[in-house]
């Protein structure tokens, strides 16, 4: 989608009127929920707020405009394009990505074929995630991941909405079209929720740089591993690694030469240290450069730790 007013033609006619009329950012507006018979919400600056009938925001429930079955269900009439077959595979994993890299999140009631999911019906529940590039914003960071001329194995470190994935997004973009600090390298991306690209009909509708390749709705250790065989990558990238597959296909990936650029959830390097999963490769100094988000304030640094844990960056306090 070129501009917001081909965002907005996914929402149902009244819906539409309404969030037109939105009297906050566009830039800034970062998520839109939808609950059958319960206000509409958005997510603007890091900020949850109720939208009134009239399209203000404000922070009380009551004043906020009921959404009725008829408009989610008109909405997502929109989103599929009247054809919520054609998304099938993408719903069973409980999203959908939308032309600008849009992410729907769906809920309502599963149903299962024995053991997996086969689809979602009597969907009740929407949540539009925006995608918003923000080239630049990793500009301030880059310096400090290359050593002599070289990547260094990161790790992104934020809360949830803490701006991870819009900074994952610049440096992939940076690592691959090169910069003053780095001459530029193939980039493999592993995108299992369809964030970090966006893609739509395989294809990312988000600016990923001239040198990457992407696996979209990949698992990340399969995908890890498909990429290092048959791709070639210089430094590989993925979001929210979380379990002991993603930890083992990150062991062979740095065993074939590979760098590293991954995200994960957590408030400090204290949270990263406490976590199973972690501690290994904390300990053996697998990652040499770990990038704090500030909690406070969404995609500001403020910490960046060396692979022994000392501090080379910090920004100083919010009050």
């Amino acid at each position: 989608m070129d501009n917001v007013g081909d965002f907005f033609k996914i929402f149902s006619v009244n819906l539409r009127r309404v969030l037109e009329r939105l009297d906050v950012g566009f830039e800034d507006l970062q998520e839109i929920r939808m609950r059958v018979d319960c206000p509409l919400i958005v997510l603007w600056a890091g900020r949850e707020y109720f939208v009134t009938p009239e399209g203000k925001v404000t922070a009380k429930p009551d004043e906020g405009m009921t959404v009725s079955r008829k408009e989610l269900l008109e909405t997502v009439d929109y989103i599929a394009g009247y054809s919520l077959y054609a998304f099938e595979d993408e719903i069973r994993h409980g999203f959908l990505t939308i032309q600008g890299g849009h992410r729907i999140g769906i809920a309502g009631k599963i149903v299962m074929d024995g053991d997996r999911i086969r689809s979602v019906k009597h969907i009740s529940f929407l949540n539009i995630r925006l995608s918003h590039q923000k080239k630049g914003c990793a500009d301030a960071v880059f310096p400090y991941l290359i050593q002599n001329g070289e990547f260094s194995h990161t790790l992104l470190i934020s809360p949830p909405r803490c701006g991870k994935t819009t900074m994952l997004r610049d440096l992939i973009r940076q690592l691959s079209n090169g910069n003053a600090y780095y001459a530029g390298c193939t980039v493999g991306v592993v995108d299992e929720r369809s964030e970090i690209g966006g893609a739509y009909l395989g294809v990312p509708q988000n600016d990923l740089g001239i040198r990457t390749d992407l696996l979209d709705c990949c698992p990340k250790a399969e995908g890890m591993m498909m990429l290092v065989r048959a791709m070639s990558p210089g430094v590989i990238a993925v979001d929210e690694i979380g379990d002991y597959r993603d930890i083992r296909a990150i062991e062979s990936v740095i065993h074939c030469g590979c760098k590293l650029l991954a995200t994960v959830h957590g408030a400090s390097m204290e949270d990263v240290k406490k976590k199973p999963l972690l501690q290994r490769l904390v300990r053996e100094h697998v990652f040499e450069r770990y990038v704090v988000l500030h909690a406070r304030k969404p995609g500001q640094v403020k910490e960046i730790f060396d692979e022994r844990g000392t501090d080379i960056f910090r920004r100083e306090p919010i009050c």
